[in-house]
Parts: C-alpha cells; structure tokens; sequence
C-alpha cells in the first residue's frame, strides 16, 4: 500500500492541476508527516513516477513573477481510477508491520541479559515521551478547527496505537526476570 500515491492522486482529483511546489504546501498545510508515512521530500520523486506511469500528465509550464518555471500536472483517467483502487484498498487493508523488537527479543545476547530491564524500561520512556508529543500535537491540530471529523480521527489514531505500544511493552518489562530466568536455563536447539 502507498500513501504517498493515495495522498498525490487524490490532491490532484480534488484541488485541479497544480505544480509539485502546491502539492507539498498541501502535505505541509495537512502536517502529514505526523500521522502518516508521507514524507514531505519525496513528494517530487513521488510525482514523476506517476507521471511515469501515465496517471499524471504534464499540462503546462507555468511561471510567476520572478519565480522559475514550474511545471504543472493534472490526473489522467487512469489515475483517477487508479486512485478508487487505492482508496478501497486503502480502507480495506490492515497494515502491521512487523517491529524487529519482536526478533531481537527471542535472539537476546546471553552476555546482556543483565541489561534487559534497563533497556526496556528505556524503550518505554521513550515512547512515553513520544506519546506526550504525539498528544500535544494532536490536540493543537485538533483544537484548531480546521480538521474534518475524519481528520481528526485519523490525527488521533497514532496516539492509540502508542499506547497500546505501551500497555505491551509494560507487560514484557514486568516478564522480564522470567525471560532472563528462561534464556539462562533453556538449552540450544540442536537442528
């Protein structure tokens, strides 16, 4: 699944034909990069794939004032259906990804084991202090008025997911002494 398309093929279908810098204003203006996978830089690389592929088309050159010439895009048929497939798929799909943390916890170095809780607990406070973070920005987007009921539930949905993160690894840092007691004791697995 990708966002950065979703995001561009349907920029475009909503706002017209626009230059790359009018896209990235709108991912700027959406604060994109703190709910979702967009990055910001590589809208541009982004944008000449699907002109690439045929579901942006090049419509003009444009130039204001002083400013270079830019290049302006519109969707093409295709992309406008290829933009439907995405949001269908979009909203069907789940996406988890696995977190190497998962690995790393099953393969732990025997020489470290000491330092496990301290790990972990340090794992929790960071993400503790991205949750305060993700919060604060949330709640200024939020209360800003601007976001549609969607939006702002979309804003919210990196929050909950944090705190699940949390509520988790809370329960692996109390399992801790048991998941030391066990890797001292357990035997090597013979193939």
């Amino acid at each position: 699944m990708s966002s950065i398309r979703l995001f561009i093929l349907d920029t475009f279908a909503r706002n017209g034909e626009m230059h790359g810098h009018k896209v990235r204003l709108q991912a700027e203006r959406e604060h994109l990069h703190l709910w979702t996978d967009v990055s910001v830089g590589s809208l541009y690389q982004a944008i000449k794939r699907l002109l690439a592929e045929g579901l942006l088309e090049e419509v003009r050159t444009e130039k204001e004032g002083n400013l270079p010439e830019r290049q302006v895009y519109g969707i093409t048929g295709e992309g406008r259906l290829r933009l439907k497939e995405l949001q269908s798929e979009s909203l069907r799909h789940i996406w988890m990804k696995p977190d190497p943390f998962d690995l790393a916890l099953t393969r732990l170095d025997p020489e470290k084991l000491d330092e496990l809780h301290t790990v972990i607990a340090s794992r929790l406070d960071e993400l503790a202090s991205m949750l305060s973070d993700t919060e604060v920005l949330n709640a200024n987007a939020i209360d800003g008025g601007y976001l549609t009921v969607s939006e702002a539930l979309a804003v919210s949905h990196s929050a909950h997911r944090l705190r699940a993160e949390i509520a988790w690894l809370q329960e692996v840092l109390d399992a801790v002494p048991k998941i030391v007691t066990d890797e001292r004791t357990r035997q090597p697995d013979t193939l």
